[in-house]
């Protein structure tokens, strides 16, 4: 093997585990609960698309308004990712997991919400290192009660 086929495979394998540790810890992120300025460009680019269950958003800003009001529905959360197969083409990325996150109900019921699915995300490298530049979560199934949603977002899935 010549030194331009090692530095190459070296590459390789730390762009896999810097985008393992940027997913990791964003799961991570969203039990701590923390969701500001900082969170929101230590993980995203300026304009990511995300479409989760409760909606589309396009752009940080949006995103991290999204997350606080989606978080807020839950006391207590535990997130876990596994399974990540992660693509490298150059400064992009993509990466599909099964993601399983366990939810606490904020209604003060202490109901479990269960859901599981695929997450699909999109990731570019920048100079601040690998950030997410589109996600998509796709819930396969549930368990349990949930969330009673926001009369606003439940208009807006409505329509």
């Amino acid at each position: 093997m010549d030194t331009e086929e090692m530095q190459r495979q070296v590459r390789v394998l730390t762009d896999r585990a810097e985008i393992t540790d940027l997913l990791d810890r964003y799961l991570r992120s969203l039990d701590d609960g923390v969701f500001d300025e900082e969170w929101a460009r230590a993980f995203h680019t300026e304009d990511v698309t995300a479409e989760m269950p409760i909606g589309t958003v396009h752009g940080r800003e949006a995103l991290l308004a999204h997350i606080r009001g989606g978080m807020a529905l839950f006391d207590r959360t535990v997130h876990m990712g596994t399974n990540a197969v992660i693509e490298i083409d150059g400064d992009r990325a993509t990466a599909r997991g099964a993601q399983l996150s366990t939810h606490v109900l904020a209604d003060g019921s202490g109901s479990v919400f269960i859901s599981a699915g695929h997450a699909d995300t999109g990731l570019v490298r920048t100079a601040d290192g690998w950030r997410i530049s589109a996600s998509t979560l796709r819930v396969v199934w549930t368990q349990g009660p949930p969330p009673r949603l926001p009369d606003d977002v439940a208009a807006a899935q409505a329509v």
